[in-house]
């Protein structure tokens, strides 16, 4: 085979080569650049041959162009450089468009290895990983933005020590008892306890206690042999049995009768129980999480909770803060619901108004945030636009917003000289606008964030500052 037959194959061989190749001689002319090439950049061959590498725009050579440098115009070509370059960067394309690549580089020589004969270029296309980098950017801002922690939301202090006790808890095999009014979102709590544990590819079984009779619910727990009452047509297994290896939350605990509570104790105690109508004991490995919106030293008092009981399932109490408490979640809260009903509904909602806004934000939310998430699917149902205004709010709600006239008071017995600076201001803007947090925020040119920061700061009580 000849020269000129070797050359014929190696030129196929280079076009056969995905990724764009080209040949740049110690002046940066281009020599030589294969099919892809072409292809990625625009150029053709013919159009290639000659041109300066420089007009691809490389952003990421690292060429100089200083007159006052002695050494080579490219550092590729510096002695004591190394052979391999790798880096990447966006190529002007002929049309004007920005192509990024994958750029490796390696010099050749002269058999003695002393003069650069060119360098050997390939331009790896990465505008798809580009473009993957670019939505990870995105998702992470946004899960940065939702404050969220497996599915709570929340950046509040509050919120960010349930987060961290959360995390504690999922550590441990310790009972947990998760404590919060309704609708705050224990269940999610209990299921992030899961989810972060050691048992998280264990069962999470869960149930709910006061949705059932004492017969029905003590067959839900335990399980029943065949017979054991009228319709047991065959045996079946408890919940503590299908939760073996795994976590089982126990919600509203405080509902359960004294009887079921003491086979319970029972269970936590041993760690084994018979099926209704059966002797046989049954073991198993269960991590309990409980939660209740009740008062159960109170329930203790009054004899309807066993005080043993309440020791053994309060090893690690979580406290979950009222929505109330913790406001400055309230925007957070909103964008995830309405995101989520976006893609439910099909309808392409932005946000609320002002005046919606200010309503929901000075609401007292007793349903808490399962109470603002019925609401946002209220308001999908009556909105038509792509802003919530007041009038889409449920009734209770609209019917809830303060009045917008306020009238400026002096600081009356409130000394501001005993005060921080800071504390004095905020107590006048309070006073002048009756309370409304949202148009002191105006005065003071903060955020409402900032006005709720400081008042917990400061200690300010809202009722007294009002009563002056």
């Amino acid at each position: 085979m000849n020269d000129h037959e070797m050359n014929a194959i190696w030129k196929k061989i280079v076009n056969t080569i995905n990724d764009g190749l080209m040949f740049i001689n110690p002046q940066g002319k281009i020599m030589m650049v294969n099919n892809a090439f072409e292809t990625l950049t625009g150029y053709t061959a013919k159009e290639a041959v000659g041109m300066s590498c420089t007009r691809l725009g490389c952003e990421g050579c690292e060429k100089t162009m200083q007159a006052d440098r002695s050494s080579a115009w490219c550092k590729l070509f510096e002695k004591g450089e190394q052979d391999m370059k790798k880096c990447r960067c966006l190529l002007k394309c002929k049309d004007g468009r920005f192509l990024p690549v994958l750029k490796n580089a390696s010099i050749l020589w002269n058999e003695t290895r002393t003069e650069p004969v060119g360098v050997v270029e390939t331009l790896t296309d990465i505008s798809e990983l580009t473009l993957l980098d670019e939505k990870i950017h995105i998702l992470a801002r946004q899960y940065d933005r939702e404050g969220e922690f497996q599915g709570l939301i929340g950046r509040s202090s509050e919120m960010e020590k349930v987060f961290e006790m959360i995390r504690k808890a999922a550590l441990s095999r310790a009972p947990v008892i998760i404590l919060g009014e309704s609708g705050t979102g224990k269940e999610l709590v209990a299921n992030a306890i899961h989810m972060c544990g050691e048992r998280k590819n264990g069962p999470f079984i869960k149930l709910n206690c006061a949705a059932l009779n004492e017969a029905v619910l003590e067959s839900e727990l335990f399980g029943h042999a065949r017979g054991a009452f009228t319709g047991a047509y065959m045996s079946r297994i408890g919940r503590f049995e299908a939760a073996d290896h795994g976590d089982f939350f126990l919600d509203e605990i405080g509902d359960i009768p004294m009887t079921v509570q003491t086979k319970l104790l029972r269970v936590l105690e041993s760690g084994q129980f018979e099926r209704v109508g059966d002797i046989s004991p049954v073991r198993v490995d269960v991590r309990i999480i409980t939660a209740t919106n009740k008062d159960l030293e109170r329930l203790i008092d009054n004899n309807q909770f066993r005080q043993d009981l309440f020791f053994r399932i309060n090893v690690i109490p979580i406290h979950l803060p009222p929505l109330r408490d913790r406001k400055q979640d309230i925007p957070l809260l909103l964008d995830s619901f309405i995101r989520n009903l976006n893609v439910k509904t099909g309808k392409d909602v932005t946000g609320l108004s002002h005046d919606a806004m200010e309503t929901v934000m000075d609401y007292s939310w007793p349903g808490n945030v399962r109470e603002l998430k019925n609401a946002m699917e209220y308001s999908f149902v009556t909105v038509e636009g792509r802003v919530i205004q007041l009038e889409h709010l449920p009734k209770k709600i609209n019917s809830s917003k303060i009045s917008n006239h306020y009238h400026p008071l002096e600081l009356g017995t409130v000394e501001p000289q005993f005060l921080s600076g800071e504390k004095a201001q905020l107590i006048r803007a309070l006073e002048k606008t009756r309370g409304n947090q949202t148009r002191a925020a105006e005065l003071l040119n903060i955020n409402r964030v900032t006005v709720w920061n400081r008042m917990k700061k400061y200690g300010i009580d809202l009722k007294k500052v009002l009563s002056v």
